[in-house]
């Protein structure tokens, strides 16, 4: 009887796994498609970059006017916050939003409407 239990126990425990997966996997395949509509609207092909993690802050640094060697400073604490922050403030004014909408990554719940935001607004 308990073996029974186990097996239905680890049945389910791998339909909430996938299902997680299958999840989380729509939510990034959403947020690079949000990526690159942003990276398209500012004149800039991000090509298959957009796709590929870390990678993908190229065609943004490159949407904001950012060297590209800027990827490496993502790699220093703190200083990967000052050039987030500086990046999407450009990225904004790219978009010929107001930079000052940054402020919008800081504040819980509302940080995850500011991409798909400056991917579909006009």
């Amino acid at each position: 009887m308990e073996t029974t239990n186990n097996a239905a126990a680890a049945g389910i425990s791998l339909i909430a796994i996938g299902l997680i997966f299958v999840f989380a996997l729509a939510l990034y395949v959403f947020y690079c498609f949000c990526l690159k509509k942003i990276c398209e609207k500012c004149g800039v092909n991000p090509g298959i970059l957009i796709w590929i993690p870390i990678v993908q802050l190229v065609p943004l640094l490159q949407v904001a006017g950012m060297a590209t060697w800027m990827l490496i400073l993502f790699f220093i604490p703190l200083v990967n916050l000052i050039v987030l922050v500086m990046m999407w403030a450009k990225v904004c004014a790219a978009r010929g939003k107001s930079p000052w909408l940054v402020i919008m990554i800081f504040i819980p719940f509302v940080n995850i409407i500011f991409i798909p935001y400056l991917a579909f607004s006009e």
